[in-house]
């Protein structure tokens, strides 16, 4: 694809970022983080690329031979919420009903959740290492033997990636090791494990060439010329964040809205909904240092619910600024200090693919943010968070009844 070999020109700021000797980018605590974000449009073009190849194509065709009745998606925080930016897809490009189910939920209510009957468990995961990650598919090959598995993850020696080699239930996709993010929070590792999952609906390969080196150009030039504009929006008193999406791209909403929550260490407040959700009460907590970000579908019968919650806001006079990202957004809408990101040529028929466009955005707003606050991309949360989350007992109670054990 043209973007790999294209000589990137990087916004003032992120220039200035670069320019720094790598021992300070390190010292400043953002070297990992602005790497990984700025990496994701050259990563998507090889992962799109790989997606044909024997090592990754056979996996996708072993998990869906034969048909499931169920696809189960599930993964912990940021692999969590790929579910839910995936699950509206499959399910229409597949025609097989598909669901994002939190990997700890599965652990603790599997019976209650998990769809009776054949099924297809996708699991999604930076580093495979997360104590659910493997709790849950051991519970599950012990005790819902009609499910197949697929392990979607970035990282070859960990324990979801080499545990089930000798298993023929479970089929292994591994992605490139540069989008095993070093960061604490997950950024070019959560849109290439996006992409890599819209691989189940086996598109025709030019057209997805296409789509991916469309979306990623897009994204470059927001990189190249608007990330300034992104980074003095970061720069002003909000102090709480609203992200708006409708379907799918509420998973993208709920992604952004983890980066920025992760990377101020809970200085801002977020809150992630949907357009027509609002309504129903979040609407209270919207004030004059409230920030609204609204990802815009690219299909014109849902972009016209969006805009109409959007002008409802502008009459009510609520927040304090908006970030509008999608393609075609209407000026006569914005305000004097909002932000309108253009991405030219997204189609509705691209499914899950401009959730990455939405999800690069709001990892630049949080790393600006972080940054503006005095932190530390890399490792915010210091003494809180880690990068995988610590191991926890794993209680197996009276074979996971789920209610009869809540209070135990």
């Amino acid at each position: 694809m043209s973007i790999i070999n294209k000589q990137t020109k990087f916004s003032a700021q992120l220039s200035a970022l670069q320019a720094l000797p790598p021992a300070e980018q390190r010292a400043r605590g953002y070297a990992d983080t602005l790497r990984e974000i700025l990496q994701q449009p050259a990563t998507w073009a090889d992962t799109a690329s790989q997606l044909r190849s024997p090592s990754m194509l056979e996996p996708l065709l072993a998990a869906l031979q034969p048909r499931p009745q169920h696809i189960v998606l599930t993964g912990s925080g940021s692999s969590m919420y790929i579910g839910e930016c995936l699950a509206p897809s499959l399910q229409l490009g597949l025609g097989i009903p598909a669901q994002a189910i939190a990997a700890g939920t599965l652990l603790t209510h599997w019976r209650s959740v998990l769809p009776p009957g054949s099924g297809l468990l996708i699991s999604l995961a930076r580093s495979g290492d997360s104590p659910e990650s493997c709790a849950v598919v051991d519970r599950l090959l012990a005790e819902a033997p009609d499910y197949r598995h697929l392990v979607i993850t970035c990282n070859a020696s960990g324990k979801l990636a080499t545990r089930y080699r000798d298993d023929p239930r479970v089929s292994v996709l591994l992605l490139d090791e540069r989008t095993n993010d070093r960061s604490l929070v997950m950024t070019s590792s959560f849109t290439n494990l996006l992409l890599a999952g819209t691989g189940l609906l086996q598109r025709p390969e030019e057209e997805v060439t296409v789509a991916v080196e469309r979306l990623a150009s897009g994204v470059q030039c927001i990189f190249d010329e608007q990330a300034d504009a992104i980074a003095k929006l970061a720069g002003r008193a909000f102090s709480k964040i609203v992200y708006l999406g409708s379907g799918g791209v509420l998973g993208a909403a709920h992604e952004a809205a983890l980066k920025m929550l992760e990377m101020t260490d809970g200085a801002v407040t977020t809150l992630a909904e949907t357009y027509l959700g609002l309504r129903h009460g979040p609407m209270s907590s919207l004030d004059e240092q409230t920030l609204v970000v609204g990802f815009l579908s690219p299909d014109p019968a849902v972009r016209a619910y969006e805009v109409d919650l959007l002008r409802e806001l502008s009459r009510k006079q609520l927040g304090m600024t908006r970030l509008l990202v999608g393609e075609g957004i209407a000026t006569d809408g914005l305000g004097p200090d909002d932000l309108a990101m253009e991405l030219p040529k997204l189609h509705a028929a691209d499914g899950a693919l401009p959730l990455l466009a939405n999800v690069a955005v709001g990892q630049l707003l949080a790393f600006f943010r972080c940054l503006s606050l005095g932190g530390k991309p890399d490792t915010p949360s210091q003494g809180v968070l880690t990068r995988v989350v610590e191991h926890f007992p794993m209680h197996q109670g009276r074979g996971s009844n789920d209610e009869h054990e809540e209070g135990v």
